[in-house]
């Protein structure tokens, strides 16, 4: 009697199991998704660092619209000319040509010359600016707490000297260290451009100099020797990037920046480490 039971039980089980089995068959059948082979082989040749620089929001999606031919090839900051021209000629496209970008912190302070108070609170850069603005005298500069350092995938940000300073041989201008700032200190450069002006601030330069000594003052000594290609914003002089202006080091040269903050990127970033030394003596 019991082995009879144990029977019925096995052959209903395997009954139940064949006529699950071809419900699910019938339901994969009617709702499955095809896959398009050209998405699958453009996702194959795209880097996979899913940093967004491409205006999605990672390597699928914009394999999707690479494959339907909405974007080009050259859009993804992140793959290398042969990545690029490798996906060009697997789905037939053209490969496209986009204008390199690269970040760059608008800001040379040291923090402890412009820290108005202690702050103790979490070391994230949106939560110190939402502390009554910010613990620094400067309303528009780094404040130095490695938000986004922590938001680059490719390690191109350091804080030296508690202000953050972008390697330009890491950054492939994904934009996500500028939309993780609070005070729009990092800014998105065209990646040919040598020469920045390291301030952000667009208040007169009386009133930086009594805390910042390397903030900009206006003085448009850059904007009268080399015209165009500086424009002034507030007391801030900028490089005119919209307009496709590229300072030479001769012009930065001629012009002799009176408070130093019109440098190159090596020039930043050899400027930060011998402050962190000079502090260390």
């Amino acid at each position: 009697m019991d082995n009879t039971i144990l029977l019925y039980a096995a052959l209903l089980m395997g009954i139940l199991g064949i006529v699950l089995g071809v419900i699910i068959a019938v339901f994969v059948k009617l709702f499955s998704v095809k896959s398009d082979p050209r998405v699958d082989l453009a996702l194959e040749l795209l880097p996979g660092a899913n940093c967004g620089g491409c205006g999605k929001a990672g390597c699928a999606d914009f394999a999707k619209v690479l494959a339907a031919g909405e974007v080009q090839p050259a859009n993804c900051p992140v793959s290398s000319s042969e990545q690029i021209a490798a996906i060009s000629l697997a789905l037939g496209i053209d490969a496209g040509e986009v204008e390199r970008m690269q970040a760059v912190v608008c800001c040379r302070s040291d923090i402890g010359e412009v820290r108005k108070m202690n702050y103790n609170g979490v070391q994230d850069c949106v939560a110190a600016n939402m502390v009554a603005g910010g613990p620094d005298e400067c309303r528009y500069g780094c404040l130095g707490l490695g938000t986004c350092a922590r938001k680059c995938p490719f390690g191109a940000i350091e804080i030296i000297g508690q202000v953050a300073v972008v390697h330009r041989e890491l950054c492939v201008g994904c934009g996500k260290c500028a939309a993780a700032c609070p005070r729009g200190v990092i800014k998105l450069v065209p990646a040919d451009s040598e020469y920045h002006i390291y301030c952000n601030s667009p208040e007169k330069g009386a009133n930086k100099r009594h805390f910042c000594k390397a903030g900009c003052i206006g003085c448009r000594k850059c904007e009268k020797l080399c015209g165009s290609k500086f424009k002034l914003s507030g007391f801030l002089s900028q490089v005119n990037y919209a307009d496709g202006a590229v300072v030479s080091g001769e012009e930065v040269r001629s012009i002799h920046c009176p408070v130093g903050c019109l440098l190159s990127v090596e020039e930043r970033l050899e400027a930060a480490y011998n402050k962190v030394k000079g502090n260390k003596k």
